[in-house]
């Protein structure tokens, strides 16, 4: 069962400041008085002043102070009590234990990790996380040591994020981890936050700070991401040019002053397209004969 944090104002420390240095005062004159007066009657306000500084002494260890953005768990025998967030001097009843969690924003610079991507390949890969806490009973009574649980839960998110997505790829309707760095960060940030939610911790943003392939495939690798480019690109070449093609026969065929048979076309065609997706620029070899010959 998940803790429910109870919110606590608790007591402003000054007015007790007040209530016990008066309270030492009139301690300082009773005992001033019972040292200059003599006989048995002595011992009954002896005892009893000597209570009353016990008393005075638990009440001054109730005096903590939290700085902004820091609480105060409180607990009494184990039992929780409650959770104080106000900054400044504050009291509270002396038996509580008072532990401080901060509320602070927080870093985890994670170091790269390898682990293999959807298409088996290893990679390293590694992500910053900013996170806090936003339950203190459940950061505290939840989980053993959140801070160490937070770190471990988001390298195991990062590992199944990473096998849910390849490293790069060239098709525009495919997510990768090198390509679509906004929204694996959105799935990374969501991912981590269903691990850390039972710890209290909000996670406010996830990132990816490092991506690259592992060392043993680095360079096999580069030369398949060079290949994919090339094919890639002389794919858009060819589409590009076959569209400029069939708008040229579309512009030649609607106008009267030129007419070419089907054999003209066919040749028209391959010209055009030797010089549309050749890789160097075309040397043009001028015909001067007529059209049939």
């Amino acid at each position: 069962m998940d803790m429910q944090e109870a919110r606590k104002k608790g007591v402003n420390g000054w007015p007790v400041v007040a209530l016990l240095v008066v309270a030492l005062g009139l301690l300082i004159v009773f005992f001033y008085h019972l040292a200059t007066s003599s006989g048995p009657h002595r011992i009954a306000p002896l005892i009893a002043g000597g209570v009353a500084a016990v008393l005075w002494a638990i009440a001054v260890a109730g005096f903590f102070t939290l700085e902004p953005n820091v609480s105060a768990v409180l607990m009494l025998f184990g039992r929780y009590m409650g959770t104080i967030t106000e900054s400044g001097l504050r009291w509270a009843n002396p038996l509580y234990s008072k532990t401080r969690i901060s509320l602070r924003a927080r870093n985890i610079n994670g170091t790269p990790i390898k682990v293999n991507d959807l298409r088996g390949n290893p990679i390293e890969i590694a992500a910053v996380v900013v996170w806090r806490v936003a339950n203190t009973a459940q950061a505290m009574f939840d989980v053993d040591k959140y801070e160490q649980y937070v770190t471990i839960q988001t390298e195991s998110a990062l590992r199944h994020l990473t096998m849910a997505y390849p490293y790069d790829t060239f098709e525009g309707d495919t997510l990768s981890l090198r390509g679509s760095t906004d929204e694996v960060s959105a799935s990374l940030k969501r991912e981590i936050q269903e691990r850390v939610g039972k710890a209290g911790v909000a996670i406010d943003e996830a990132r990816l700070s490092h991506l690259a392939y592992a060392p043993e495939i680095a360079g096999a690798m580069l030369q398949r991401q060079q290949a994919e480019a090339v094919v890639a690109a002389r794919t858009r070449i060819v589409d590009g040019a076959v569209g400029i093609v069939e708008m040229a026969l579309k512009r030649l065929e609607q106008s009267s002053a030129l007419e070419l048979d089907a054999e003209r076309k066919a040749a028209m065609v391959g010209i055009l397209m030797v010089v549309l997706c050749g890789h160097e620029a075309p040397r043009p070899v001028i015909n001067t004969g007529t059209l049939y010959t």
